[in-house]
């Protein structure tokens, strides 16, 4: 709970381990299906983040049956559903109530052997840093909502959201890391800030090599910012040196909240090349090397 860990962990054994989470949220595209699966997709990755299997999950409905068709629920449930399968994951159950909002997600419960736990409290200095999806989601989510995004675009930002972090999660324990979180509503700064500061380390980032959605950019100058971006700010920017050479639009994807990011991870200098051509080979072809780790300044991250 003190470092904001990406889920909670339960030893039962010497050898194993439960991870437990959930997450839900209100709608972020306008097709119920993908809606579904993004959402299963994002709580997901809370236990591929930690190294972990998902093995089972219980849907999370808020549904105003008074002014929805039921036909919509049913296309988020499938969505959903075909995700679990994707994801090997076994649907136990779950609650439903009538609510004023739609909401939808999943707990999950997945496994793990406790000495393969993967933390973000482990990044050592000099380790590279590996991200696996782009940033942006949230500014386009934004956009979307105020109807300007074409259909190419939301094409594109829909697959990644809906992506698995599977192959990145058992890559990462294959080749062996120090740390990793995923990227979610505290933005790309926000949990790299978590991971310096619970390492007890210092980050930098090199700005031009981060992974972003072109399009975010864009809306990013017409001010289509969601609130959350703001409110990641105003709590981590104590925490962070930012260069003036970078961008106000750049500084805004870099704060922006995510959903189903991608997974940070912190691996030896030794080791990063080879995770990251395992990773393009397994089709994450959006990872890339985006910073290292120092040893001071402590809990700092520095863009530039």
């Amino acid at each position: 709970m003190e470092s904001l860990d990406n889920a909670g962990v339960y030893k039962l054994t010497n050898e194993l381990a439960i991870i437990q989470t959930v997450d839900f949220f209100t709608p972020i595209v306008d097709d119920p299906y993908m809606f579904g699966q993004i959402a299963v997709a994002n709580a997901l990755s809370d236990v591929y983040a930690m190294g972990g299997k998902p093995l089972t999950a219980m849907n999370v409905v808020c549904f105003p049956s008074k002014s929805l068709d039921i036909s919509v629920l049913k296309d988020i449930l499938r969505g959903g559903v075909d995700k679990m399968i994707e994801a090997k994951v076994v649907l136990v159950g779950g609650h439903s109530i009538d609510d004023t909002e739609l909401k939808y997600g999943v707990s999950v419960t997945g496994i793990i052997h406790p000495k393969r736990l993967v933390t973000n409290s482990g990044a050592r200095a000099r380790d590279k840093l590996i991200l696996t999806k782009p940033l942006g989601a949230g500014i386009i989510s934004t956009a979307l909502k105020a109807g300007v995004v074409n259909k190419k675009t939301v094409a594109k930002l829909t697959k990644s959201m809906a992506k698995l972090n599977d192959k990145a999660s058992e890559l990462m324990q294959e080749v062996g890391v120090h740390a990793c979180t995923d990227i979610t509503g505290f933005g790309f700064l926000g949990h790299t800030v978590q991971l310096a500061k619970n390492s007890q380390v210092g980050i930098n980032i090199n700005v031009a090599n981060l992974p972003f959605f072109p399009e975010a950019g864009e809306f990013a100058k017409q001010g289509l910012c969601p609130a959350g971006l703001h409110r990641n700010r105003e709590f981590y920017s104590p925490s962070i040196r930012i260069a003036r050479k970078v961008p106000t639009y750049m500084q805004d994807i870099l704060y922006d909240p995510q959903t189903s990011g991608g997974l940070l991870i912190s691996v030896s200098p030794r080791k990063a090349e080879l995770l990251l051509d395992r990773l393009h080979q397994a089709g994450v072809e959006d990872a890339t090397i985006v910073g290292e780790v120092v040893k001071e300044p402590s809990g700092v991250v520095t863009v530039k």
